[in-house]
């Protein structure tokens, strides 16, 4: 069995602030620590249920040199492999051999959810909301879309409780969420200590993979359109005269349409 980690940091136990999940701050040091810990415990979780090969990415995108790169080293569990510095969404090279599922550690919640430890979507200064077909999503459905397009359930998500529950919405009642934190506010939150975090996610990543048909492959319906609101509307140039792509400038939205969800994707993302 091969399986996939891909994390975040907000939505990880002991975090609640933008220092500590931005490159160059004090406080994110002993964030890295944190969040390394929590993928760890994936990692054994996975090992437990019988995973052949475990390959984590990190798409939490630190600033700097620390983009796509936020892991302690030297404090990741042996047995893995790891993927950073690459470029979110753009890993046609993990697909030359099978994928059996996916397991999301870190997740936090769309832009605008109130009990939300540090909700955003994408981008927390120059992204508002984003739509598939019509329908308001965030980055854990982004994620499952992309890997339900080469037909890749995602399992579990571990993050905040509003993350879980936009998760399950997304992704179906038989998705495993383990909630490690309780938002109060965006900036502040009720904790599960780090420690306790850490076994509830190997104990739900062992629990996931038992069944890897309890969650279907997120895939969009066809044809496809994607829709991006901004913060600013100088962000427009650059999508006009795109292949597919219509900029609604009364909106500050782009939207962009193809016969299935990677082709609308594809347009827009440059990342």
């Amino acid at each position: 069995m091969r399986v996939v980690i891909m994390s975040d940091m907000e939505g990880v136990s002991g975090i609640t602030t933008w220092e500590q999940v931005s490159n160059g701050e004090s406080a994110y040091e002993e964030a890295r620590v944190l969040y390394t810990q929590e993928v760890n415990a994936a990692i054994r979780g996975a090992k437990a249920a019988g995973a052949d090969e475990v390959v984590v990415i990190d798409f939490h995108g630190a600033g700097g040199p620390r983009s796509f790169n936020s892991y302690v080293g030297e404090l990741l569990e042996p047995d893995c492999t790891w993927v950073a510095h690459h470029s979110w969404l753009h890993y046609e090279a993990l697909l030359e051999q099978p994928c059996d599922g996916v397991l999301i550690v870190g997740a936090h919640a769309r832009m605008g959810t109130p009990d939300g430890v540090l909700c955003h979507t994408v981008s927390s200064s120059t992204w508002r909301n984003l739509w598939f077909n019509g329908e308001p999503v965030g980055e854990t459905a982004l994620n499952a879309a992309w890997w339900g397009h080469y037909g890749v359930p995602v399992l579990l998500v571990a993050g905040d409780a509003a993350a879980c529950r936009e998760a399950k919405a997304a992704l179906g009642d038989g998705l495993t969420t383990v909630q490690v934190k309780r938002g109060l506010s965006r900036y502040s939150a009720q904790h599960v200590p780090p420690v306790r975090a850490r076994q509830m996610i190997e104990e739900g990543a062992k629990k996931a993979l038992q069944n890897l048909k309890a969650v279907k492959p997120y895939v969009p319906a066809r044809p496809t359109t994607v829709a991006v609101e901004f913060a600013s509307v100088d962000r427009l140039q650059e999508y006009k005269g795109r292949p597919g792509v219509e900029v609604v400038e009364s909106e500050i939205k782009v939207v962009s349409r193809g016969e299935h969800w990677l082709q609308a994707w594809s347009q827009i993302w440059d990342w």
